[in-house]
């Protein structure tokens, strides 16, 4: 086994191994894969869908060429954000990419707020989402700058149950389409930094300052944000939601698990929160496992991958071939703890945690199943 290990290049310490004997096969589809559990060897057998990336620049590419090697497709995600591309050109380029690697890339589209507080700026959001939805998006993106950065005419900051959405939100629902919410932030950002759970949340904010909640006293507390968001989802029961990062309740399963029972049309999907889920199967493994077990068709996988990811640029990683060695770095740990009962380390979490060896079943929701479940148009 150590030897394997070895020969993958995984940066992941192996202390121990409690492997159940595995049916082994080379049959594809994942149906038709012989045992109640995947092995780790079974990762390039199985058809994975990685629910949240963005791809941005032609560098990017790496990761779709390193997801077709370890059999994943993708759904690049556009964001609006004031300072950053145009919506227009991520658009343009996240269908550059749709029809460069059929089958492989789909994309989610987002909304611009520029024009927020000009009366015609829902019918000009619609116009664009229905043009985006034509050229093929598969879902809409809404970002954390509502609730953090958008202010209306009186220099007040806009939160998602605004009634101005309203409009917006009640057009995806009526026609089936999902909205991908990152709304507010993790518990870490309020803590100081010493308090922080997990090594991912302390490196982003020592390097965002501007959006590191604690150094922010007079902005609105992490149980504000998930009341606003709480509150659009009442208003909208029939809208398709799915909680980016977690849904912002990456700190316990217990209470996110709570959210997803007050709302039946809400999933979330894991990018760059995977990482909190070990963090809590050090002290609570069964907690974990069975929150997987309960809400096994509410979970997306997602890594958030992207260039410019804080682990990117602190290792200094700036070639194709270290793109692609990183991601299959980081989807082979999380194949791991999702599919082994091994005891593992990883670079984000201080402390030994074991792998949570989910049934096949349950493995082929997370990574496939529900992707396709809950954004209809993902690659399969």
């Amino acid at each position: 086994m150590i030897t394997r290990l070895t020969c993958l290049g995984l940066p992941v310490i192996l202390l121990s191994s409690q492997d159940y004997p595995q049916k082994k096969t080379n049959k594809l589809p994942n149906d038709v894969l012989g045992g109640q559990y995947y092995t780790f060897d079974d990762f390039k057998k199985v058809k994975k869908i990685d629910s949240h990336v963005h791809l941005t620049e032609d560098i990017d590419t790496a990761f779709i060429n390193q997801a077709k090697a370890d059999n994943f497709r993708m759904l690049t995600i556009n964001v609006y954000s004031s300072s950053g591309t145009p919506i227009e050109e991520q658009q343009d380029y996240a269908i550059k990419l749709v029809k460069a690697y059929p089958g492989l890339v789909a994309y989610a589209t987002t909304f611009s707020l520029k024009n927020y507080n000009e009366p015609g700026w829902q019918s000009e959001v619609i116009a664009y989402l229905r043009n985006s939805f034509a050229k093929g998006a598969v879902a809409v993106k809404v970002w954390k700058n509502v609730g953090m950065q958008l202010r209306d005419k009186n220099n007040k900051l806009v939160f998602v149950d605004n009634a101005r959405f309203d409009t917006i939100f009640n057009y995806l629902a009526i026609n089936h389409i999902p909205l991908i919410g990152h709304l507010g932030e993790h518990k870490n950002s309020w803590l100081p930094l010493d308090k922080m759970t997990v090594k991912g949340n302390r490196d982003y904010a020592a390097a965002h300052s501007e959006e590191y909640m604690y150094l922010h006293p007079d902005r609105p507390s992490y149980e504000y944000y998930l009341k606003v968001r709480d509150h659009m989802l009442d208003k909208n029961p029939k809208l398709q939601f799915i909680g980016a990062h977690l849904g912002a309740l990456e700190w316990s399963v217990a209470e996110l698990g709570k959210t997803l029972d007050k709302y039946p049309n809400m999933a979330v999907d894991m990018a760059e929160r995977v990482s909190h889920l070990q963090y809590q199967a050090k002290t609570n493994w069964q907690g974990v496992h069975d929150f997987f077990i309960k809400y096994q068709d509410r979970i997306l996988y997602g890594t958030d991958m992207r260039h410019d990811a804080m682990d990117i640029v602190n290792e200094h990683i700036t070639t194709p071939e270290g793109l692609r060695k990183h991601a299959h770095e980081v989807w082979l740990r999380h194949w791991r703890f999702f599919t082994t009962n091994q005891k593992m380390r990883v670079p984000k979490v201080e402390g030994e945690f074991y792998g949570l060896k989910l049934p096949r079943t349950v493995v082929d929701k997370i990574y496939y199943k529900n992707a396709q479940k809950w954004i209809p148009g993902v690659p399969k």
